[in-house]
């Protein structure tokens, strides 16, 4: 278990999140619904909340709301007039919110809610891909189109492109297969067929991954993250709070601890991730092998492979015959690697995703999970990274949670 906690953990009140599978619904729609869940689960009134934060990528591109998207997402949710923050931290700003909300409701001593919701499918598939590249500075995504197609890798998105030129290092210096590779989106799929809010609904088997159209290099369509639409809520709160019942405090599962840092370029993307990880580990108290489950950022399939040794799960040429041996998946091994499916199988709507990691782990907590469920899980982790900054990492932010009381 975590040593003592330096700062007040932040219990998980309350859960919420919507179907992404679908793409009929509004941002308004989605916030609603996840937002709703998350106040019922708590059961904290939205008049007692001390502040809310909202994150959103693609609003102003996508959705005609390039401010105040939380305001005006909300606004009929009888909010009243409780302070609204809006967060932007592309593919992190979940995490990033989750950071916020927890340092707030430690300050403020009363519950705060963060959602993130994302509308990506709008039938304009070239002003999603433009919006998902935002999280580049533009004078990199030039330089960055021009070297990709020199590298003979013309990728329709750039940062699949990229993807694909990390996944062939990470193959060729670690000995990786593409079986390998091919098996964590398998274990994706596997898990996400179980997972009745995910975006994928049906597993696929290692001949359909390797056969599938090719996206970039190495990568397979069945291998990658795919636009989603979707919307995740907390509802958090100090493990002290006054305005909130001792008992629900106490069963409720907590963040202990978070790290986060941003990338200037000063360093390769997974150095960024083993640097951080590094910081988490020895900010927390435990180490990889103390962790029963793991929601990791994996963009596409070989991310995975390569996050996993970058967090310290697995030494570097490890993961892949690990995750091929099924030692990543529930049961299998020491840590369950995305049970959620993560975002190769539940959907990357990139504002909520790091909100939706927080919201698997804590039902994992909670016993909520049916078929997926991981066997008395005690301690979890969640990793999010959003933007790149010529190489780096834009943010990185690592959650750790522990179960609360037995309920």
């Amino acid at each position: 278990m975590p040593r003592p906690a330096t700062i007040q953990p932040v219990a998980v009140l309350g859960t919420g999140m919507t179907d992404m599978s679908r793409r009929d619904m509004s941002p308004e729609v989605m916030a609603h619904q996840a937002v709703r869940e998350a106040l019922a689960d708590s059961g904290v009134e939205p008049a007692r909340l001390g502040l809310v934060i909202s994150s959103n990528a693609l609003g102003g591109r996508l959705c005609d709301q390039g401010c105040v998207r939380g305001q005006s997402w909300l606004r009929k949710l009888g909010l009243g007039e409780v302070p609204i923050i809006n967060v932007d931290n592309s593919c992190a700003g979940g995490t990033s919110g989750v950071h916020l909300a927890a340092m707030a409701a430690r300050a403020s001593g009363q519950p705060v809610l963060v959602v993130g919701t994302e509308k990506m499918w709008t039938g304009d598939r070239a002003e999603t891909i433009a919006g998902i590249e935002d999280g580049l500075p533009s004078e990199y995504r030039a330089d960055m189109r021009a070297r990709l197609a020199i590298d003979g890798n013309p990728a329709g998105s750039l940062l699949m492109g990229l993807n694909a030129n990390w996944a062939s290092q990470y193959m060729s210096e670690r000995g990786a297969t593409i079986e390998q590779v091919a098996s964590a989106a398998v274990k994706a799929r596997k898990l996400a067929s179980l997972n009745p809010l995910a975006q994928i609904q049906r597993p696929a088997t290692l001949d359909e991954v390797l056969g599938s159209p090719q996206v970039a290099g190495v990568l397979t369509r069945l291998m990658c993250s795919s636009f989603t639409d979707g919307s995740a809520a907390l509802v958090l709160a100090s493990t002290d709070c006054d305005s909130v019942e001792t008992a629900a405090l106490a069963r409720s599962p907590r963040i202990v601890s978070s790290v986060a840092h941003s990338g200037d370029g000063s360093i390769d993307y997974h150095d960024r991730l083993a640097g951080l990880a590094a910081a988490a580990w020895e900010e927390f108290g435990f180490g990889p092998s103390d962790v029963d489950l793991v929601e990791l950022h994996d963009a596409t399939s070989p991310e995975e492979l390569y996050a996993l040794e970058s967090l310290g799960f697995f030494s570097p040429g490890e993961a892949g015959p690990a995750t091929y041996a099924g030692k990543t998946c529930i049961g299998g091994g020491r840590t369950a690697v995305n049970t959620s499916g993560g975002l190769v199988g539940r959907g990357h709507p990139l504002g909520a995703t790091g909100i939706a990691q927080i919201v698997e782990v804590a039902n994992q907590m909670r016993r909520r999970c049916g078929d997926r469920q991981v066997p008395n899980p005690r301690i979890g982790v969640t990793v999010n990274t959003g933007g790149i900054i010529e190489g780096d990492a834009a943010y990185v932010g690592i959650h750790a949670l522990a179960a609360g009381a037995s309920r």
